[in-house]
This record gives C-alpha cells, sequence and structure tokens, in this order.
C-alpha cells in the first residue's frame, strides 16, 4: 500500500491554524448527563478529519439582497487582514473563507471540504466540495451561504472548515445491492436479537425496572457487541485519533 499523507502548504502568512477534529460539541455538552455521547457515530463524524481555525473574530450582516455588496463582512483586526481572510465574492448571501494552504494527497485521493459535521450556525449553512487535490496547483476556498438576512460570528479558534480525505475516483465502482435477509440467515439473526433486545430494554426503562433505569441506555454499539453477547470485530472502535499538523522534517 503507497504511503498516504495530506501536504498542507502555506500560501498565506499568517495562515489559518489545522488541527485535527475536536469530538465535542457544545450542544451535545448541554444534554443532562451530555447523553449525546453515546451516539457513537455522531461523535465518530466529529473527528474523522481535520479543522481549519478562524485566526480572528469574524462578523457576518446580510439584508437579503442578492447583491454583493448586501452581505458586510467585519472583523476585530484592520480591514486588509479581514478582505485577505473572508469577503462576498459569490453573491446571494454567500462568504468565502480562503483556507490559506494549498493541498495535495496521494494519486485517486480528494479533500472533502464543509462545515464541522454535527455542528450547525443559525441563519447560516456550509456548502460542501469534493477537491482533486492530488493534482490540483492552486488552492480552494470555503463557503458558507446565509439562510436569512440578519448577523452571523465566526469567533477566534473557531472551525470554519472541516476537511477529510476520500479515495473518489473508488466510488465509482461501488455497486449498490438491495437484498434479501431472508437469505443471510445469519445476519437475520443477529438483527432480530437486536431488535428483541432493544423492544425489552425500551420497555423495561418505561417500566422504571431497577437494572435498566441503572443502565440508562443499551452500550452494544459502544462496546462492539452483539445483542447475543457474541463480540464484534476487533476493527471496532469508540474514539478517532488522527494526527495533528507537523513541520515538515520534523
Amino acid at each position: 500500500m503507497s504511503e498516504l499523507f495530506l501536504d498542507c502548504y502555506k500560501i498565506m502568512d499568517p495562515a489559518p491554524e489545522i488541527i485535527a477534529a475536536r469530538s465535542r460539541r457544545a450542544w451535545m455538552d448541554g444534554f443532562t448527563d451530555r447523553h449525546a455521547y453515546r451516539c457513537l457515530p455522531l461523535t465518530m463524524a466529529n473527528s474523522t478529519g481535520w479543522e481549519m481555525l478562524c485566526p480572528f473574530d469574524v462578523t457576518l450582516e446580510w439584508d437579503g439582497g442578492p447583491t454583493a455588496d448586501a452581505l458586510k463582512v467585519t472583523g476585530n483586526v484592520p480591514d486588509d487582514m479581514v478582505k485577505g481572510f473572508a469577503l462576498s465574492h459569490f453573491t446571494l448571501g454567500i462568504i468565502t473563507f480562503y483556507t490559506g494552504h494549498l493541498f495535495r494527497t496521494p494519486p485517486g485521493w480528494g479533500v472533502w471540504c464543509s462545515g464541522p459535521p454535527n455542528q450547525p450556525k443559525h441563519s447560516i449553512s456550509p456548502l460542501s466540495a469534493l477537491v482533486e487535490t492530488d493534482w490540483l496547483p492552486y488552492p480552494f476556498t470555503m463557503n458558507w451561504q446565509m439562510t436569512a438576512p440578519g448577523r452571523v460570528s465566526f469567533k477566534k479558534g473557531e472551525a470554519f472548515c472541516f476537511i477529510t480525505m476520500m479515495p473518489h475516483h473508488e466510488l465509482e465502482a461501488v455497486q449498490p445491492r438491495i437484498k434479501d435477509m431472508e437469505k443471510d440467515l445469519k445476519l437475520k439473526r443477529d438483527y432480530e436479537d437486536w431488535r428483541t433486545s432493544r423492544t425489552e430494554f425500551l420497555a423495561r426503562l418505561e417500566k422504571r425496572e431497577g437494572k435498566a433505569v441503572a443502565e440508562k441506555w443499551q452500550r452494544l454499539y459502544m462496546r462492539g457487541q452483539m445483542a447475543s453477547g457474541e463480540a464484534g470485530p476487533e476493527s471496532h472502535i469508540t474514539k478517532r485519533r488522527l494526527k495533528m499538523p507537523k513541520p515538515e522534517g520534523e
């Protein structure tokens, strides 16, 4: 297998910081007992990539108009610094952020660029892009679109862009198949074991049965375990540990 890498060439000084994506979300912290983190697929998605961080505060004000000047961009730094990082370029309430880097990936791999997963912002939505970074000799930008007139802020250190890698050419070789579970007896048995276990646990929880209340939630997926008690695959993971970018030569 060829070496996997994500080369990040700085083309701005200073360039936005790139870090391994964080799994924490303020709205998930806000739940009682932080129980939103029990949803392993959410936390894994949150951290399956790298974040690019705002170098300073940026505030957007959109009056709902279609022209570029309908969106005002200000910051807590001099205007020339703001314009070098974020500006209204595409009209229709779209804000363009410069990533400050040119990215290179192995042959066949591209970079998926979007907002941080499961981190909604009021009145604005990230626009996603898939970039052929295995050959492209110029950078891409990160764009968000205002969904309603008003004011939105991005704070210093907040992720304005989330990137992850994708073997995008291989996707075209994938053949989705609609199958009959009756022909896969083991999968059917595992599914029915889970469905029965889930139904029984919820019924016990509703009746305030002591053990179910103490458990609070089923941990089968978190543990990588079948409902029958059989262990799941060794490939199961509960934390994503991506590498932090480092300077060349270290």
